[in-house]
């Protein structure tokens, strides 16, 4: 038994040092598609790294169609197979989508692992996710691909520690699965994440009676949510240089300087093309930020295609169900890292934003813009809210204390026998203190 474990633990060694490389098809005439080759190839590659693949090689390949057997040309494949043993590369990594068919001839033709897109992205969150709900969203999505490759490409899932095993090889034990299995495992979970669905409407529910309004932060991949989230709320997420730092959703109770109390959401970063299987999946996760009071849409204001990136971003809350109205009376859009900006950019970025509705420049690195970011957060929590006058006597703290924790106090005058105060309410407070709610 000693022996094979210390056979099994010398054919995993290779895998954590796995050298890739990472090619980017530009097929030639795609108005479809918006982004820079050398942009894509970048992303691509730190795509790679974030699962600490070393990349020794990276190309953009111009092609005039797509071909059915191998996606790639003849003469790319043939110069994709001598790099492959010249330079001992383990996994080749395609940023376009290659179906079950392209894949295995491509595996068979350049004798290594070969994975599109989808199953990069997949194989981050699979090793990325640390919750329940989290693990169970990402197994669903990795299945859902796996379905078809599996019957039509190999009969076996090559495993390994951590991810999915889409960058897996023969080494550990080879688990037989078919449609069948394959089948009851999503429905099982499918079930599961019912569950988890149910249960945060349950905790919307409870929000909404002792109701804080909830800030949602999305935006691109490394725009800086997580180092923003912890600059508003004081946590300490993780926070770094790379792509899907944060994969399972974190909140934090917050108070603005002004006193207003808000719940703050973090969720998983956004990028183009994300695979549907795993919007779908992470629907019910999604689901916060369409209940959210604010959407705060944090973009990286320093990248070259910031704009491309908010029209990636926009897409997926569109596909989740967050229209145009939403958007116009919950968003507000945070450029970030405007610190990397040079001096005359930024001043020119600082006007814009003051001209704008709802934009502002912020640096969550530094600090700088905070302070105006919790004023608009603050402004669009209280857009809806309706103003009122009231007298509460002295011997009514009950009333005096609900109004201070549920609502925004304008104005306070104390007289001989009351309280004159003028406040803010949310709609659905309004309701609760008309029904008699402080007394309850």
């Amino acid at each position: 038994m000693a022996a094979r474990a210390k056979k099994a633990q010398q054919r995993v060694k290779p895998l954590l040092k796995s050298t890739a490389a990472v090619i980017c098809p530009i097929l030639k005439g795609d108005i479809t598609e918006k982004r820079l080759p050398e942009h894509r190839l970048e992303e691509a590659v730190r795509l790679a790294q974030a699962i600490d693949l070393t990349v020794v090689f990276q190309q953009c390949y111009n092609l005039s169609r797509y071909r059915p057997s191998h996606l790639l040309g003849e003469g790319v494949v043939e110069e994709l197979h001598a790099l492959v043993e010249e330079q001992k590369i383990t996994v080749v990594i395609v940023d376009a989508t290659v179906s079950p068919v392209q894949q295995r001839n491509l595996e068979r033709a350049l004798g290594c692992k070969v994975i599109d897109r989808t199953g990069l992205i997949l194989e981050i969150f699979g090793k990325r996710a640390q919750t329940f709900e989290g693990k169970l969203q990402v197994e669903l999505a990795a299945l859902s691909y796996q379905k078809s490759r599996l019957v039509r490409s190999w009969t076996h899932l090559e495993r390994q520690r951590g991810g999915f095993g889409f960058l897996g090889g023969p080494g550990e034990s080879q688990i037989e699965l078919d449609r069948r299995i394959i089948g009851d495992r999503i429905t099982k979970i499918k079930k599961d994440l019912d569950g988890v669905k149910r249960t945060r409407g349950i905790q919307r529910g409870a929000r909404q009676k002792v109701p804080y309004p909830v800030v949602a932060l999305v935006g691109y991949t490394n725009a800086g949510k997580s180092t923003l989230f912890n600059a508003l709320s004081h946590a300490t997420v993780l926070a770094k240089d790379m792509l899907f730092a944060t994969l399972d959703p974190t909140m934090r109770a917050i108070t603005l300087p002004s006193g207003q109390k808000i719940i703050a959401s973090d969720t998983v970063g956004f990028i183009s093309h994300l695979p549907t299987t795993l919007v779908t999946a992470f629907r019910a996760t999604l689901e916060e930020v369409l209940a959210a009071d604010v959407i705060l849409h944090v973009r990286d204001i320093a990248h070259l295609e910031t704009e491309q990136q908010k029209q990636d971003v926009l897409s997926i809350l569109r596909d989740i169900g967050i229209d145009e109205e939403i958007l116009e009376h919950r968003l507000i859009e945070v450029w970030n890292k405007s610190d990397l900006l040079p001096t005359n950019a930024k001043k020119a970025l600082n006007v814009k934003a003051k001209n704008a509705a709802f934009c502002i420049a912020v640096s969550a690195r530094t600090g700088e813009g905070i302070a105006a970011l919790s004023e608009a957060i603050e402004q669009r929590c209280t857009k809806n809210w309706h103003t009122l006058t009231v007298n509460i006597p002295h011997d009514n703290g009950a009333a005096f204390a609900w109004l201070h924790q549920h609502g925004k106090i304008l104005k306070s005058r104390t007289a001989q026998k009351h309280t004159r105060l003028t406040v803010q309410l949310s709609p659905q407070n309004l309701k609760r203190w008309e029904s008699g709610a402080e007394n309850s």
